[in-house]
């Protein structure tokens, strides 16, 4: 499959609703989200109790000589749907098949869970990652296809960078992707964390916590500042009495080494002018 995933490769077996057992049906392997809402799945499996399951699953029909064989069908879209009437015993689920093969079936299970808007900006990333990856797709024929700028792809995907233990702090307490970006812009892991710590004890907004790295990473009073500009301030002093005295018609000589530990700066003035 080149460049972008085609509707023509996706098509209905049946537009009839057919209803499936639950033990028939084999989850999504390539479904991105990773965490799954306990008080959420209760409250849709509550409606589904007393309503039934309002949308239909959509599944495919899995190949004879597959490992996966076992199973029937595997689910394309509807994970959420599915736990929760497996949580309350419901045995059989309404379903639409499509024909679709392991590539497409992974593709569209995330673009359905980018357009719903449902995972973490972690998830949201590594499912972006993996259908590049899946579809060859550029990060132009995604921003077009999730309706996103290029620019704004480009910095989910930058969000891959940061480590599992920072992912887990960010999410934890609850920060946003802008948060997540800020990070980013200090190189070294350990920085990251220890800003991450100092952030999350005061409940640094965003505009808080991108004041603090750029103070964090451009420190204007930092004592190797003062000691720079003094240096500077020094020199440039005594250039002027330099230039003072040879106006003056003093010929004064200078000369300037380094060693590892001292600039050394020379002065040498006659005892007469000539």
């Amino acid at each position: 499959m080149n460049n972008a995933l085609k509707t023509e490769e996706v098509t209905e077996k049946s537009s009839e609703i057919v209803q499936i057992p639950i033990e028939s049906i084999l989850p999504n392997r390539s479904q991105p989200r990773t965490t799954f809402e306990n008080d959420s799945l209760i409250r849709l499996a509550e409606s589904i109790r007393q309503y039934g399951i309002l949308q239909p699953l959509t599944v495919r029909k899995i190949p004879e000589n597959s490992k996966f064989s076992i199973f029937q069908y595997e689910l394309i879209a509807g994970e959420r749907r599915l736990r929760a009437a497996r949580y309350i015993g419901v045995r059989t689920v309404p379903c639409i098949i499509l024909e679709a093969d392991t590539q497409t079936s992974a593709a569209l299970a995330i673009i359905e869970n980018l357009h719903r808007d449902n995972l973490n900006i972690f998830e949201e990333a590594s499912a972006i990652a993996s259908l590049i990856e899946l579809h060859k797709l550029t990060q132009e024929q995604i921003a077009k296809q999730l309706s996103l700028t290029q620019a704004a792809i480009a910095n989910k995907l930058r969000l891959l960078k940061l480590t599992e233990a920072e992912k887990s702090v960010i999410l934890s307490n609850n920060l946003t992707e802008r948060h997540a970006r800020a990070l980013l812009k200090i190189k070294n892991s350990a920085e990251r964390i220890e800003a991450l710590a100092h952030i999350t004890k005061n409940s640094y907004n965003v505009k808080q916590t991108e004041e603090y790295i750029e103070k964090l990473l451009n420190p204007k009073d930092s004592p190797s500042t003062q000691i720079i500009s003094s240096y500077q301030n020094l020199v440039s002093s005594i250039t002027r009495a330099i230039e003072h005295t040879r106006n003056g018609g003093i010929a004064v000589k200078t000369s300037q080494t380094e060693t590892d530990t001292d600039i050394v700066y020379t002065i040498s003035i006659p005892k007469t002018a000539k």
